[in-house]
């Protein structure tokens, strides 16, 4: 896989772009520019990420993996199990270490949006969630559970006795409650990306 910043760059060209100009469109300047194309930056934010792939006018996919990639469309998630990835035609997208800072995410990673109809808190209609089957608790953050009433997103953390205590996003919802044990992980949330002006 080639890395990132010659991918910007031969994207940029492609787009007939100078640097000033993709700059402008990404909202940074054009010596970010440079160093991204050189890879003296090598850790570009999530909402940098998604803007660079909109200036290029080319799908995340494509400026993360390359024309080698397989272009999939994302997983609908539903409210009900199974989780999407289980469907054998489900396709995998690669996300490097450099993008997921603060995790050593290794695993499998699927691309999900709730299906049309669908809620999820976390996870409006419309954005987009990089997801790795696990069905172990790594670290604080958001997860894919299944429960008696079907598949949700929550945030996980761990109480003080060892205990996982979950919360939803609901601003009037109590301080973190214990996850039940008939409840299970079947995913960690790696990455989001909101839908513009959501």
């Amino acid at each position: 896989m080639d890395s990132l910043g010659p991918r910007i760059k031969q994207l940029r060209l492609e787009a007939s772009l100078n640097k000033a100009a993709l700059a402008r469109k990404v909202g940074v300047s054009d010596v970010t520019i440079s160093y991204w194309e050189s890879g003296a930056i090598k850790q570009i934010g999530h909402e940098r990420l998604v803007a660079l792939a909109e200036a290029l006018n080319c799908p995340l996919s494509r400026l993360l993996e390359g024309d080698d990639a397989v272009l999939s469309s994302p997983l609908y998630l539903y409210g009900k199990s199974p989780a999407p990835w289980l469907d054998p035609a489900a396709n995998r997208i690669a996300l490097p270490g450099e993008y997921l800072p603060g995790t050593n995410w290794k695993g499998k990673c699927y691309l999900v949006t709730p299906a049309p109809g669908e809620h999820f808190d976390y996870l409006a209609f419309g954005d987009l969630a990089a997801v790795g089957p696990t069905a172990a608790y790594e670290m604080p953050g958001r997860y894919l559970i299944e429960g008696g009433m079907g598949l949700f997103i929550g945030q996980l953390e761990r109480g003080g006795s060892g205990e996982l205590l979950y919360s939803g996003e609901a601003k009037t919802a109590p301080k973190a409650t214990p996850l039940p044990a008939s409840d299970r992980l079947i995913g960690k949330l790696l990455m989001c990306w909101r839908q513009e002006g959501a």
